[in-house]
């Protein structure tokens, strides 16, 4: 850590923001994406993508945390978000059937996995290149959509949208030599739909992002003759249809109770690293507006009482979450953490607040068809 600054605010993934305005980053047939709304075809087939990813480069995927010097020291809560328009929601899938019944445990939502993605540019064999985030599976109409953040979509550095990047619903890495766990299968990115306000202008009150998936693999891994990492690969067929999608929710109250889950596994600023990312933790709270972030573009953020670190970012935030169906509504997802009690260590998380503009983007990604 640099002891001459006090990084008291960073996004999850840290990675670095430039200033500057930049060319939107468009795909073939992205323009039937309305205005506002940025997408882009990904670089990769889905069998690309997903035979990428061996063992040994899920294992060694980081966090660009890096060496960054942030000066924002919170304040004063910003009023400005709130409501733009009428609220909506859209119901969740996947809880047809389930039973209702009460449980003293929090019940982890399926739906909800690890993004792995390779730095735009970048030598994909340089393990630097390696990178993750979290994510979730959400209501569209062909069961498709994986919401996260847009930093985890998007490449500010180099304004490009990363490279080899897949979900894996309900990851977990059991510490071994390999028995990291796809249960549900892998599911590679086809379209990535962002706002323009963060590709353009990198504004933080618009880091948010959601993501169309090919249908997904489920992969075993076994070593060939020479010791090498062979995939072996069966279709295993849509997201939604397999883990479901959580609801979404915009223009709603500015203070709701919300679950947000992740796979945190950076550092606090002091060093301290609590978390592995090897297994999925969530945070309860009540939400409320947070402080403008300059350095972020920020205005209109909400945030609650969490440790999360580096890692979570995309994770999502769950109103009305029901542990019985493992649904409930979308509401923001994991952004910025602070350190507003400067004692070098987070205790807050952000989201930008989901309102029209949120709903535009979602609406694209809902309506839209992969393979």
């Amino acid at each position: 850590m640099n002891s001459r600054a006090r990084r008291l605010t960073i996004p999850l993934t840290g990675v670095l923001m430039i200033a500057g305005v930049i060319g939107a980053t468009t795909g073939a047939n992205a323009g039937t994406a309305p205005k506002d709304v940025v997408s882009s075809q990904a670089s990769e087939t889905a069998n690309q993508a997903t035979s990428f990813w061996s063992p040994e480069r899920m294992r060694k995927a980081t966090d660009a945390t890096g060496d960054l010097d942030l000066s924002v020291k919170g304040g004063k809560a910003s009023n400005a978000a709130g409501p733009d328009g009428p609220g909506g929601s859209v119901p969740p899938i996947g809880a047809e059937g389930a039973k209702s019944s009460k449980s003293k445990q929090v019940n982890l939502p399926n739906t909800v996995g690890r993004v792995f993605f390779t730095l735009p540019g970048a030598n994909p064999a340089d393990p630097k290149s390696w990178k993750y985030c979290s994510g979730s599976s959400v209501q569209g109409k062909y069961r498709n959509v994986v919401a996260t953040s847009a930093h985890c979509v998007y490449d500010v550095k180099t304004n490009q949208f990363y490279d080899n990047w897949i979900f894996i619903p309900s990851y977990w890495d059991g510490n071994q030599a390999w028995d990291g766990k796809n249960p549900y299968g892998i599911y590679a990115a086809k379209w990535f739909n962002a706002h323009d306000d963060f590709v353009v202008k990198e504004d933080y009150d618009y880091d948010y992002a959601f993501v169309n998936v090919h249908s997904g693999f489920k992969v075993n891994w076994e070593k060939d003759k020479d010791g090498k990492w062979k995939p072996i690969i069966k279709t295993v067929g849509r997201l939604g249809d397999n883990v479901g999608g959580q609801g979404f929710a915009w223009n709603q109250k500015v203070k709701n109770s919300v679950f947000s889950f992740g796979y945190p596994a950076g550092l606090h600023p002091d060093g301290d690293k609590p978390y592995s990312g090897r297994t999925m933790k969530w945070c309860y709270g009540t939400t409320g507006a947070m402080p403008a972030a300059p350095k972020y573009n920020v205005q209109e953020h909400i945030g609650f009482k969490c440790a999360f670190t580096a890692g979570a970012s995309g994770g999502p935030w769950i109103y009305k979450y029901k542990s019985s169906s493992r649904t409930g509504y979308l509401i923001g997802v994991n952004s910025i953490a602070w350190d507003t009690d400067k004692n070098d260590r987070y205790d807050k998380i952000s989201s930008p607040y989901f309102n029209s503009d949120t709903y535009k983007v979602y609406k694209t990604a809902a309506n839209r068809w992969t393979s």
